[in-house]
């Protein structure tokens, strides 16, 4: 077992329009009472994007903002993003990126550098409902919009 604080992530995605302009966010808080306080906010976007990409995206960005492996408590709302790498990844690398209705997977490129993410960290995965009153998920989301906010700011 690490001597490692273990760290909460809330990620979130949103998207004007799906395609359109999408944004990503990540909220950070450490469990162990000595960095009680210490959080960390991440967020960022893309002009044509999906929700399901900046979902991943999300997540893709709060693992690489750790330089080493790291015991992570993982709260998404995204059940496409949980279910991907926790159930469904296994049938789609022994199907060579085929889907269930054989079709090729999309976003294949997130789903494998999430794939090389999640192999340095140890990851408990949680789900939570979204907007419904969760603080670092609601606190994601506001990143999140603040990514689309940023992107569309530069077009103008």
């Amino acid at each position: 077992m690490s001597n490692k604080s273990i760290v909460k992530v809330w990620t979130d995605g949103a998207c004007k329009g799906n395609p359109g302009p999408g944004g990503w966010g990540v909220y950070m808080k450490y469990k162990d009472a000595t960095l009680a306080g210490r959080e960390h906010e991440l967020f960022g976007g893309e002009l044509e994007t999906t929700n399901n990409r900046m979902e991943m995206t999300a997540v893709l960005k709060a693992l690489e903002f750790f330089k080493e492996s790291w015991p992570i408590e993982l709260y998404v709302d995204s059940q496409y993003v949980k279910k991907g790498l926790t159930e469904w990844m296994p049938g789609w690398l022994k199907k060579n990126w085929k889907n269930s209705a054989n079709q090729p997977v999309k976003n294949k490129d997130l789903w494998l550098a999430l794939l090389e993410q999640t192999k340095r960290h140890d990851i408990q995965w949680f789900w939570v409902k979204g907007h419904s009153g969760d603080a670092g998920n609601e606190r994601a989301d506001e990143l999140a919009n603040k990514g689309v906010e940023q992107v569309l700011a530069k077009q103008r």
